[in-house]
């Protein structure tokens, strides 16, 4: 099925389509023996000597003087393009203002415990390690608890240092 699809979009593109973007890589197609047909070869070496003058400023063609007034004079002549003028809708202003706004008050929101600066008085414990939970437990466990408290500090998050060797 993938082949027929491309192949409807091989009829439907023109030839020198096609070899331009087989010559690129972008194409996976077989069009070789297409290619040994006149007009084939004729496309393939426009294709080519279209390659070898972008490449090599020597074999360009330098176009003549007159040909430039012509092609400048041709220029003039053409209307210009004028876009019409863009309406700016009295809906998507009040939406982007209130964007802006609803923006703002998030941000202030989240913002504000960090700029009150008063503690938060609600601390909550989820496990306490310092009592063990049962009677029947080992002091094996009790004391290595206790010195894992002496080596963390009293805070589960550690202090960090940029100082080399501080923390050592």
């Amino acid at each position: 099925m993938q082949t027929a699809a491309k192949s409807v979009v091989i009829t439907e593109s023109s030839w020198e389509e096609s070899v331009s973007a087989w010559m690129d890589g972008e194409d996976s197609d077989d069009i070789l023996p297409s290619l040994l047909s006149k007009e084939g070869r004729q496309t393939w070496d426009t294709y080519h000597l279209i390659g070898d003058s972008l490449r090599n400023s020597d074999l360009a063609l330098t176009p003549s003087a007159a040909f430039q007034a012509r092609l400048a004079r041709a220029l003039d002549a053409e209307l210009p393009i004028v876009a019409a003028p863009r309406r700016r809708s009295p809906l998507r202003v009040g939406l982007s203002g209130l964007a802006v706004a609803a923006a703002v008050a998030t941000v202030a929101w989240v913002a504000q415990p960090y700029l009150t600066g008063a503690p938060s008085t609600e601390v909550r414990v989820l496990a306490d390690a310092s009592m063990p939970a049962s009677a029947s437990d080992d002091s094996g466990l009790r004391d290595y608890l206790e010195a894992h408290r002496q080596m963390a500090g009293p805070s589960a998050v550690r202090q960090v240092s940029f100082d080399v060797g501080a923390g050592r």
